[in-house]
């Protein structure tokens, strides 16, 4: 089913007309959905501190979590305290707010709830209702609430909107779904405060608000044993042949980053959030796995089991003006609130 649609929606497949009728539902649902919150005929909760939503218009994986994670840590290096909402995909959900650490279980919270904490040590709640959770976030004293994955969560009410797109997908056929990968029409890049693009910038067939977005990049740390136990630089594994797993939104990014270094690499891609059964590797070839994966794994495992973490990297100057930017922003809500 991942191979029919990523053919539809980015290689070029013609059979995406056989879906537009839905598309054309979808999008009226979805366009009314919209609406009804833009003029205050559906409730939208007020966290009662500043709020920062962080989505994408597309189906799949675009580096959310590395940016909810970079974004965190550097408003903590300001001052601020932020705190985390999010929906917990992959986890069996619950019909109350789950406070999420680093040693939470993925299979309840999701993999990346649990990585987020892990990463941030920031607190992290997971809910259904995201604004109960931000509220319970403020009440633990957040004054700041970033929330993961929330662009379409229009029950939020929030304060600056960031849209992170796929440089190498992009926007696909730009149809909706499920024709195409589109949650909403391009047109909705232009009613964000900034897109984020995770690889290379425009191009000439790009929409104004990706020629005008802040680009970034996925840089891989020091490959980890999945205890923790050791590090070992990725050019070590130059040579060898590995066992490569990602469950994740685009799982040939991962594949094409390990490539990069010059490892030999048999692909395993899996749905994203999906289980990881290491009962089908043998334990003389290397497994490696994203740090959302590994999280998901029941310790303790082979010796041979490895992550890779990666890290988002922002020209200094750009990330500097932009979280300027992003601060004044905050400052300006906060006086609204007090």
């Amino acid at each position: 089913m991942y191979r029919f649609f990523h053919r539809i929606w980015y290689e070029g497949s013609s059979w995406y007309w056989i879906l537009l009728p839905l598309s054309l539902v979808f999008w009226i649902v979805s366009s009314v959905r919209r609406a009804l919150y833009r003029n205050n005929l559906l409730p939208k909760v007020d966290a009662g501190v500043p709020l920062l939503v962080i989505g994408n218009i597309t189906a799949g994986g675009t580096g959310k979590t590395p940016i909810t994670i970079w974004l965190s840590e550097r408003l903590t290096e300001r001052g601020y305290r932020p705190g985390i909402v999010s929906r917990g995909y992959g986890g069996s959900g619950s019909d109350a707010s789950l406070r999420v650490d680093s040693a939470s279980d993925a299979a309840i919270v999701g993999d990346e709830p649990v990585l987020m904490a892990k990463r941030t040590g920031c607190p992290v709640i997971v809910d259904a209702d995201r604004g109960r959770a931000a509220k319970m976030l403020v009440d633990e004293g957040a004054d700041i609430v970033i929330a993961d994955d929330g662009l379409q969560h229009y029950a939020l009410h929030r304060s600056y909107e960031i849209c992170v797109i796929d440089g190498e997908r992009r926007l696909g056929n730009r149809h909706l779904l499920p024709a195409g990968p589109l949650r909403e029409s391009a047109r909705r890049l232009l009613s964000v405060d900034q897109v984020l693009i995770n690889g290379m910038c425009g191009d000439a067939d790009s929409t104004t608000a990706e020629q005008n977005a802040l680009c970034f990049e996925l840089r891989a740390g020091d490959a980890c044993r999945a205890d923790d136990s050791l590090l070992r630089p990725l050019e070590a594994f130059a040579g060898q042949t590995v066992n490569a797993v990602a469950a994740i939104g685009n799982p040939q990014r991962f594949f094409d980053l390990l490539r990069g270094f010059e490892i030999e690499v048999l692909e395993y891609p899996l749905r994203d959030h999906e289980a990881i059964d290491l009962g089908q590797f043998d334990h003389d070839t290397p497994v490696m796995m994203t740090e959302k994966d590994v999280v998901k794994l029941k310790q303790p495992v082979a010796d041979n089991v490895w992550y890779v973490p990666v890290s988002v990297h922002f020209d200094p100057a750009m990330a500097n003006a932009w979280l300027a930017q992003v601060e004044s922003r905050l400052n300006d809500e906060r006086l609204r609130y007090d």
